[in-house]
């Protein structure tokens, strides 16, 4: 999954990418809200945390924006405001879920996950494929009930695999959905990655390299 954190609080938008990225997610930063339309255009994200009192362009506007152009992306909106009339207010305009400031990131890590499951191509809970068995919500992983003791890059590569049901994956998209904005598109950690995935996945192999194509379960 991949998330863009839209908050111009340096140390909020820090806190919560770096939880986030412990939780297997690529996540993008932008301090404004006319950058956080430049990265949505380019990046199909699967959900916008989004601070309604954004610089340059109000949060509210984005928000619209995101709403009319990319309607599969998911819509977290923040703000300070904890009326009952501004929550109606933020949902009215595109928003998919509310939540209001301070925050606990528990809570805000299961609404990204929630809405994760709903963007795009909907997602079970759970991902299961033979003995394999991922919850992104719990982020355990396990095989044949054994626990599985997955870096955040190796719980993220392994779930794109597992929602792909059977189909290839390939490395551009693994890099797209599991890697931020700062990877190197020309880099072999993709391969690395797939390499001590499959030794803590074991025998018999689960993962398949299809040749000039990418990897599938």
């Amino acid at each position: 999954m991949r998330v863009l954190v839209a908050e111009d609080h340096e140390r909020v938008a820090d806190a919560v990418a770096r939880g986030l990225r412990r939780g297997g997610i690529a996540v993008d930063v932008a301090a404004d809200g006319e950058a956080a339309l430049a990265k949505a255009r380019v990046h199909p994200y699967d959900v916008v945390v989004l601070d309604r009192d954004l610089p340059l362009v109000h949060g509210d506007d984005v928000c619209r924006s995101l709403h009319e152009e990319r309607p599969e992306t998911k819509i977290l909106m923040l703000t300070a405001a904890a009326t009952l009339d501004e929550m109606v207010e933020g949902l009215a305009i595109g928003a998919d879920d509310y939540l209001t400031k301070p925050f606990r990131f528990a809570e805000l890590s299961a609404r990204v996950d929630a809405l994760g499951r709903r963007s795009g191509r909907p997602r079970p809970s759970v991902l299961e494929r033979g003995d394999v068995v991922l919850d992104p919500g719990r982020h355990v992983a396990t095989r044949a009930g054994r626990p599985l003791d997955l870096s955040p890059k190796e719980f993220g590569v392994l779930q794109e695999l597992l929602a792909a049901d059977g189909q290839v994956v390939t490395a551009e998209t693994l890099l797209e959905r599991v890697w931020d904005e700062n990877v190197d598109p020309f880099t072999n950690t993709v391969r690395m990655v797939l390499v001590t995935l499959r030794r803590k996945l074991g025998e018999p192999a689960v993962i398949e390299t299809v040749r000039g194509a990418g990897y599938r379960m």
